[in-house]
């Protein structure tokens, strides 16, 4: 009923820039909060950013001044652009979706299948 389908992902340099999209499609009533994780080899899925369903925002640390993370209701998509990227950004980048199916309907979680970012030289 909900799918959330990530894109944009590839190969980088270091300082470089990426945008990454993840776009929700199916039947639903709307959508909250939408969130980008992360997870490195032999790591833990780490929220990267968030982004509630008034805008506003929240960065992890690491990536503050460097993503910025926004959304398109019109478009149920939620985008993050990654600048300057670093080495350390490599990951597998997953989309969080917090959906509302119907109007009186609890909210689930629901996860994209995950983009792959490298940054190397």
């Amino acid at each position: 009923q909900v799918q959330l389908v990530e894109s944009g992902g590839g190969l980088v340099q270091p300082g470089g820039s990426l945008r990454l999209s993840c776009a929700a499609s199916g039947s639903f009533w709307n959508i909250n909060a939408m969130a980008w994780y992360r997870q490195a080899p032999g790591k833990q899925r780490e929220l990267v950013a968030s982004i509630s369903i008034g805008d506003s925002t929240d960065y992890r640390d690491s990536v503050k001044g460097r993503f910025t993370i926004s959304r398109d209701n019109a478009k149920n998509t939620v985008y993050l652009q990654m600048n300057n990227l670093k080495p350390e950004d490599t990951a597998v980048y997953y989309c969080n979706a917090a959906v509302k199916v119907r109007t009186w309907s609890a909210v689930n979680i629901y996860w994209g299948q995950g983009t792959q970012v490298t940054v190397s030289s």
